[in-house]
């Protein structure tokens, strides 16, 4: 059983962990202590044989390979493990938004990779109901973004990112390929299949770790010493439960068997009929949803509904699966091949804290968020959560953030969980609209059965209970018949025209969410307090209401910088490319982006300076108007002498905005520090700066969670 123990008190930051202050004579940077990892970061010391690293992380699906790969390339010595000693290759997440894509646009190619590697668009674009081919349409114009979302199974993901990781210099590794060993050079940049975290022991170093494997028959134990244990190890987290951190939330909204399997017949069939990625099928045969990850290929899963105890996991055999895909499809495709059949449950909760145990263990992706599958925002929050992370623990390890940046990790991204958790059941409510609108109401199916566990359940034998339930609810899928779901019977009639209604007044399930995919913000974390005079956008409410889902472009302190391409000068390169092409994807770096104005070049000199004293990688965007000349352009030269981390951009707007700034709704006065994850820092106007030192030290103490002010 997995276990924890406490041992010397050891605590991650003392209250003066990190702490820094600037002399006002020398006016650099003095730290206190040595950075966090640095007593980690070589390995053990005097007669200790344990493995030391700065970070181990527990998991390796999508967040935890993402992290790893972050981790690596920002300079954080790291080792994963993984409890299974393959891959699973049965399909799981498949619908990647807006923003994970553009994250991944900046992990080595990663999105290019995957956009020519998705099922064609034309193939996967629709939901299709079996009464219907209307659904919703996503829209692919590169707009808000620079990039469309994708339809790309987790399994697919997971073999592009251990390619990514191998470019890198990573390994994967199965517990008898590096034996018992106790050094930490032999496990760095490892994934150790087969490892589970079985304890965690707090010391005075770090966290102790107890990682459990079977080698030629024998449970064996490695114990790994590390400064941070990162759990991604998914909805049922081991970390989780060793850190005592609890999951509030809705619990058990729905029990599904998932059915992967394979059938070419079956997707050629669809290809050329009704080209989608969802299928809601209700018959009175059977009710499943059936998610077509590829076509070409033909490459499915199926969720199916179960009750039990009447209806167990073990009643759903490779046969059974295989009789209800028939009666779903309507006819015996030939080569019906079952693959997999796991069970699973559908929960909306988050974790009560993201962080524990001093500080030593921080959750990532579903460890610390279980949402319905309804919106796709699973494993692209977790994703998001990695990418938040990930630099700020670079700052953290390179001693230039003070150690309570981590706190802002969970004060931006739980907030986050649980709005999109919200969402989640909201959408997860209108998918079920559609089969209550053809009189087979989910809620009535959960009543029935709740009466049965209540009133027979004591009673009478599962098998008897089983009979009884699944003849009720023979006698509720007999509503989407023939006989009654037809123009001709009137109450079929009236159903046809409840659903026509919800499917054109756009209540049924969405799969995009650009609101909220791209116009999320942080209201608390790393970062000022917002103090333009002036809104940058009145329909901040409007965007989180239910009925809204249109993207707003922001500069507002803790929102994603918005998208507009841009065009490099100064250079032979004619190509163009996104605002968030700005902000460096390999190092973390801060861009304060600006127009060419003298007061806003004196306040760039400023935050060049200091971020120099502060060892902090910053670099000065300047956006001029399209059109602008050469010869004004070589103005930004002079006016960041000596400093030549700074780049000249022209915009390159598109019909009905006129200039980035507008599209922002700012002026060009504005001045905006965008963080290393391409979210705002701090915006102010440059003409309300009366001490450009002053406020530039300001900033940077809020942003850095310095404990003392920068003088």
């Amino acid at each position: 059983m997995p276990s924890i123990a406490g041992a010397g008190g050891g605590r991650l930051f003392s209250v003066n962990g990190a702490a820094a202050y600037w002399g006002s004579s020398r006016r650099r940077l003095l730290l206190l202590q040595r950075p966090l990892f640095s007593s980690l970061a070589g390995g053990g010391t005097g007669d200790d044989v344990t493995p030391h690293l700065p970070v181990v992380i527990v998991g390796a699906g999508p967040v935890g390979l993402v992290l790893s790969f972050l981790l690596t390339k920002f300079g954080i010595k790291c080792v994963v493990l993984e409890k299974n000693v393959e891959f699973t290759r049965h399909p799981r997440a498949h619908f990647i938004n807006n923003r994970t894509m553009e994250i991944f646009r900046k992990l080595d190619g990663l999105a290019g990779d995957i956009e020519r590697s998705q099922p064609p668009v034309d193939l996967w674009r629709k939901f299709v109901y079996c009464t219907s081919l209307s659904g919703s349409i996503l829209d692919f114009d590169k707009i808000i973004s620079p990039i469309s979302v994708a339809h790309f199974s987790q399994h697919k993901l997971v073999d592009l990112l251990l390619k990514k990781l191998d470019g890198i210099g990573f390994q994967t590794c199965l517990p008898g390929d590096i034996g018992s060993s106790t050094q930490d050079l032999v496990l760095e940049n490892k994934i150790l299949m087969g490892h589970e975290c079985s304890s965690v022991q707090l010391t005075d170093k770090g966290i102790l770790i107890g990682a459990s494997f079977n080698e030629a028959g024998r449970m064996q134990e490695r114990k790994i010493h590390c400064g941070l244990l990162l759990g991604a190890d998914g909805a049922r987290s081991t970390v989780r439960e060793l850190a005592g951190i609890h999951m509030k939330g809705q619990r058990d909204l729905q029990k599904l068997v998932s059915v992967h399997f394979r059938s070419k017949d079956l997707g050629k069939y669809l290809s050329r009929e009704r080209p989608g990625m969802l299928f809601f099928i209700f018959n009175p045969g059977a009710i499943g949803v059936l998610v077509a990850h590829d076509l070409e290929h033909g490459e499915f899963v199926l969720q199916i509904p179960f009750y039990p105890p009447q209806q167990m996991f073990e009643d759903f055999s490779t046969k059974i699966c295989e009789e209800i895909i028939v009666k779903l499809v309507g006819w015996e495709p030939s080569d019906v091949q079952v693959l997999d059949i796991k069970p699973w449950v559908m929960h909306a909760e988050v974790a009560e804290k993201y962080i524990g145990c001093d500080n030593r263990i921080i959750l990532v992706g579903d460890a610390a968020h279980r949402f319905p599958p309804a919106g796709g925002f699973g494993m692209n929050t977790g994703v998001q959560d990695a990418h938040n992370l990930a630099w700020k623990l670079c700052l953290l390890q390179n001693g230039v953030a003070s150690p309570s940046i981590l706190q802002t990790y969970e004060s931006e991204r739980r907030p986050v969980a649980i709005f999109n958790t919200e969402l989640s059941v909201e959408n997860f409510k209108a998918a079920m609209s559609i089969p209550a609108a053809l009189g087979l109401d989910p809620t009535v199916a959960n009543s029935v059965h709740q009466v049965i566990n209540s009133s027979l359940g004591s009673v009478i034998p599962r098998n008897l209970q089983k009979s009884v339930l699944e003849g009720l609810f023979s006698i509720g899928r007999a509503q989407v018949s023939d006989y009654i779901l037809n123009e001709k019977n009137p109450l079929g009639s009236l159903r046809l025209a409840r659903l026509r209604s919800i499917l054109d007044e756009g209540k049924s399930l969405q799969l995009q969410f650009p609101a909220e995919d791209l116009g999320f913000r942080y209201e608390l974390g790393e970062l000022v307090a917002e103090d333009c005079a002036e809104t940058t956008y009145e329909a901040e409410k409007q965007k989180h209401s239910k009925r809204s889902r249109e993207y707003i472009p922001s500069a507002k302190a803790g929102s994603r910088l918005p998208h507009m391409l841009m065009r490099a000068l100064s250079t032979s390169n004619e190509g163009v490319f996104s605002t968030l092409d700005l902000v460096n994807g390999d190092k973390p770096e801060f861009a304060l982006i600006i127009a060419p104005l003298k007061v806003s070049y004196e306040l760039a000199r400023a935050m060049l300076k200091i971020a120099d004293e502060l060892k902090l990688p910053t670099k000065i965007c300047v956006i001029w108007p399209q059109g602008s000349v050469d010869a004004k352009v070589k103005g930004s030269r002079s006016e960041l002498a000596p400093w030549t981390n700074y780049v000249d951009v022209e915009e390159v707007p598109r019909a009905p905005v006129n200039s980035w700034w507008e599209m922002c709704q700012i002026t060009s006065k504005s001045v905006i520090l965008v963080r290393p994850d391409e979210h705002i820092a701090w915006r102010t106007e440059s003409d309300r700066v009366t001490d450009a030192d002053s406020e530039v030290r300001r900033v940077f103490s809020e942003v850095l969670c310095l404990t003392s002010r920068i003088q």
